[in-house]
């Protein structure tokens, strides 16, 4: 039974994306901040160092698949880049400590990379028109900024519920 708890919170987490994205955009001022949650890939990145690479990978692509048919046009992006980061991850925690913190780092710096690599994707098929400053200040840095808080609030927890000890 508890082997199905791991990709039901993977799906529950999918549905519920697109209802903390309702939050966004924000106008403050003259400005347009726009976050984006990745719950996903961050639930996805705790499944690749605490539990099975491979595991992480399947369920990127499946997931990835999922957001491509339901959030953008172009199906194949996140099908990609969701198991692309997944083994990212697991390569990077093979030379550090696999402690709680720096997973959590980790898993930001790789919503950044995730966040980035679909910016570049998207203005070299011509689907944005923001340039780099604009992207990195009204998109990058609050999308960081909100998935810190769920990466604050929720890590320990994916840890706990992922943990191979927990597993058996």
């Amino acid at each position: 039974m508890i082997r199905f708890v791991v990709p039901l919170v993977a799906v529950l987490l999918f549905f519920m994306e697109p209802v903390f994205s309702l939050f966004s955009p924000i106008d403050i001022g003259d400005m347009r901040y726009t976050l984006v949650p990745r719950f996903v890939i961050v639930y996805l990145i705790f499944i690749a160092v605490y539990y099975s690479r491979q595991r992480a990978i399947i369920y990127g692509i499946a997931l990835g698949l999922l957001y491509d048919m339901f959030h953008i046009d172009i199906i194949g992006l996140y099908a990609f880049l969701f198991p692309l980061i997944c083994f990212i991850a697991a390569l990077i925690i093979r030379q550090v400590h696999r402690n709680v913190v720096t997973v959590m780092f980790l898993a930001l710096f790789l919503i950044a990379v995730l966040e980035l690599l679909s910016y570049f994707f998207a203005s070299l098929v011509s689907l944005t028109s923001i340039g780099l400053d604009e992207f990195i200040t009204g998109r990058l840095v609050p999308t960081m900024i909100a998935n810190s808080v769920f990466v604050g609030m929720f890590g320990l927890i994916f840890k706990s519920l992922i943990d191979k000890k927990g597993m058996q």
